[in-house]
């Protein structure tokens, strides 16, 4: 498989492109911004589009969503507990000073434990609420690594601000304790803004939540 990983969109989004060498068909995480750069790598690599799905619907993590839906044709997805974000996008937007991104038509499928597919890719979602109601991780398995796509649940050394709406410091802490904390410590985590990590090292070193 191909993954890139890159900073999308004025906030500086983590976006990923999870892409089957064999089958071209593509799978893109957060695309929080710069659709032209997003457009142009998977042009690069001859990929289409199979599914745009998002760990949340903070406005810096859909900021390019509509265009590449248009682009592509491609379903968007996000849990339903998040659809109520996506709908205030304009009071994101005045309140943080982004653009307000064009309205997509966004499928809330994206339930605990399903499996999105793109030719041999299989991601699969855990819910993990409280960054968000409907925050979600989603972890993709191989023979060689496992990596999680933690969104803005798990930062390195740190968690997700749970003061805005709907968040929840209680559940943020339980979600990575019992789903994130889970997985085998070598787990790569690709996180929402920052640096990479390991399940490990957070398990070992997060000063917010620590494993029991």
């Amino acid at each position: 498989m191909l993954i890139e990983t890159f900073q999308a969109g004025p906030l500086g989004c983590n976006c990923s492109l999870l892409i089957d060498p064999a089958t071209k068909q593509a799978i893109v995480v957060d695309p929080g911004g710069d659709v032209d750069v997003i457009q142009g790598r998977l042009e690069r690599h001859g990929a289409t589009i199979a599914a745009i799905v998002h760990t949340h619907t903070h406005i810096d993590h859909v900021g390019a969503t509509a265009p590449l839906q248009r682009w592509s044709g491609a379903p968007a997805r996000i849990h339903e507990a998040d659809r109520f974000l996506y709908q205030m996008l304009p009071v994101q937007s005045a309140l943080v000073g982004c653009a307000l991104p064009q309205k997509a038509e966004i499928d809330g499928d994206l339930r605990d434990d399903i499996t999105v597919r793109a030719g041999g890719l299989d991601l699969q979602v855990l819910h993990t609420p409280g960054h968000t109601p409907g925050s979600v991780c989603f972890v993709l398995r191989a023979a060689e690594r496992s990596i999680v796509f933690a969104g803005d649940t798990l930062f390195r050394r740190s968690i997700g601000r749970t003061d805005l709406w709907g968040g929840d410091s209680d559940l943020i802490q339980r979600s990575i304790r019992d789903r994130l904390y889970a997985l085998d410590e070598d787990t790569q985590v690709v996180t929402g803004h920052g640096p990479a990590t390991t399940i490990g090292e957070e398990r070992r070193q997060n000063p917010f939540v620590r494993a029991r």
